[in-house]
C-alpha cells in the first residue's frame, strides 16, 4: 500500500448534517449569533441599578469625608472630655458583659449540680441495698471467723491440759 500521506484523520460529526466542512467565508457561527434576550434584559436592568448604587456609594463616601472634616476640630477641642468618657463607657460595657458571663456560668454550674444530685438520689437506694448486703456478708464472715478462732482456742486449751 503506497500512501502519499503517512497519517490520515477522519472526522465524524456527532450531529449529522451540521458540519459543512471547510471555510465558506464570512464570520464563524459563534459570531453570527447575537446576545440572547435574557442577556440583553440583564444588562438593561443591571446598568441602571448598578449605576444608581454606585452613585449612592459615592455620595455616602463624600458625606462621610465632609462629616469627618467638620468633626475633627470638634474632637480635638473636646478630646480631654471625650477620651475619658469613651473609656468609662468601654469599661462599663466590659463590666456589664463580664457580670453577665459570670452569672451565666453560675447558673450553668447550679444546673449541673442539681442534675448531679438528682442522678445521685436516683442511684442511692440501689447503692444502699448493695452496701447493706456487703455489711451483712462481712458480718457473717466475721462471725464465722470468730467462731472458728474460738473453737481453735478451745481445742488448744484442751490439748495443753494434763
Amino acid at each position: 500500500m503506497d500512501r502519499t500521506h503517512p497519517h490520515q484523520v477522519q472526522v465524524h460529526s456527532q450531529f449529522p448534517g451540521r458540519y459543512e466542512g471547510g471555510f465558506k467565508g464570512g464570520r464563524p457561527d459563534y459570531q453570527r449569533t447575537g446576545p440572547s434576550a435574557s442577556t440583553i434584559l440583564a444588562v438593561m436592568t443591571g446598568l441602571p441599578i448598578g449605576g444608581t448604587l454606585l452613585a449612592l456609594a459615592g455620595l455616602t463616601l463624600f458625606g462621610t469625608l465632609i462629616g469627618l472634616a467638620v468633626a475633627t476640630p470638634v474632637f480635638l477641642i473636646c478630646s480631654p472630655v471625650i477620651v475619658p468618657a469613651s473609656l468609662a463607657i468601654a469599661f462599663a460595657v466590659t463590666a456589664f458583659l463580664s457580670s453577665g458571663l459570670v452569672g451565666l456560668t453560675g447558673l450553668t454550674s447550679l444546673s449541673w449540680f442539681a442534675r448531679y444530685l438528682r442522678m445521685a438520689t436516683e442511684e442511692v437506694p440501689g447503692q444502699l441495698e448493695e452496701a447493706r448486703k456487703r455489711v451483712h456478708d462481712a458480718a457473717g464472715y466475721v462471725g464465722q471467723k470468730t467462731k472458728e478462732v474460738g473453737q481453735e482456742i478451745q481445742r488448744k486449751a484442751q490439748e495443753t491440759k494434763p
